[in-house]
């Protein structure tokens, strides 16, 4: 886009407009799985995730972290709240202390003889994903953690996989309107097929939080349920939250 949008013919016949996406990319997973039923199992990835890398990277540096549920620009995000920083000694204290260890020198860890291994899903008509999803996998090599990747046509992942709850982990987006309700994704009630909340995320603190925010119009209340849910739904890395893409626009002069 940079190269195409900096030629004679594009600066006399067009104007490029940059703005902030409504949209944030996450891992999530499948939180009954076993491997991922432990908070600190995923807290450790959060540790291993060079966010900066992967916005460099996939989105040629046009794009910004996100620390949560909320875009960074939301009257409802928890300016509190900060991407855990990358740590790996971090992330293998964490892992040593959820019982994952490299039992026989392979570089993999295990735990009970489960080897630490996972597959993630993502649509495979999406570079961006598919970049992300390969940047991941050598990340999280660092640590023991073996990382497969399996693209797939979109509707294939929905029916088949998503919402079957076939699935270990998932690379994916939510466009978010611009009410900040985050029920559908993260509240208990939501996890039925079909439903937005497939990674079988519950926490009853959330729940009431996001059962209150529902019930109020006075934006200030909303605001400060909605940042204690988003400190918590954090600490609990149900996803681990990457980041949000700018939006890129062309607009023919003549307009």
């Amino acid at each position: 886009f940079s190269r195409q949008s900096h030629t004679a013919f594009f600066e006399k016949n067009y104007k490029h407009y940059r703005f902030q996406g409504m949209q944030y990319t996450y891992l999530g997973y499948n939180l009954k799985h076993p491997i991922f039923r432990d908070k600190r199992v995923r807290q450790a990835i959060a540790y291993v995730i060079r966010t900066d890398e992967l916005i460099q990277g996939v989105l040629m540096g046009r794009g910004r972290p996100v620390s949560g549920p909320f875009l960074p620009e939301s009257w409802a995000v928890n300016p509190d709240v900060k991407p855990f920083p990358y740590d790996p000694a971090q992330a293998k204290r964490l892992l040593a202390e959820a019982g994952w260890e490299d039992t026989d020198g392979d570089g993999i860890l295990y735990r009970q003889g489960m080897k630490f291994s996972f597959t993630i899903l993502t649509n495979g008509e999406n570079d961006q994903r598919k970049m992300t999803c390969e940047i991941l996998q050598k990340e999280l090599s660092l640590v023991g953690i073996e990382v497969k990747i399996q693209p797939m046509e979109w509707g294939t992942l929905l029916k088949e996989f998503i919402h079957p709850r076939r699935f270990d982990a998932v690379l994916m987006a939510w466009s978010l309107a611009l009410d900040p309700d985050i029920y559908d994704l993260f509240h208990s009630s939501r996890t039925g097929p079909g439903q937005f909340n497939f990674i079988s995320y519950e926490n009853k603190v959330v729940d009431r939080l996001l059962e209150d925010a529902r019930k109020t119009f006075d934006q200030s209340k909303r605001a400060a349920l909605y940042r204690q849910a988003h400190a918590i739904i954090y600490e609990d890395q149900p996803y681990s939250f990457l980041y949000a893409a700018e939006s890129l626009s062309v607009i023919h002069l003549r307009f």
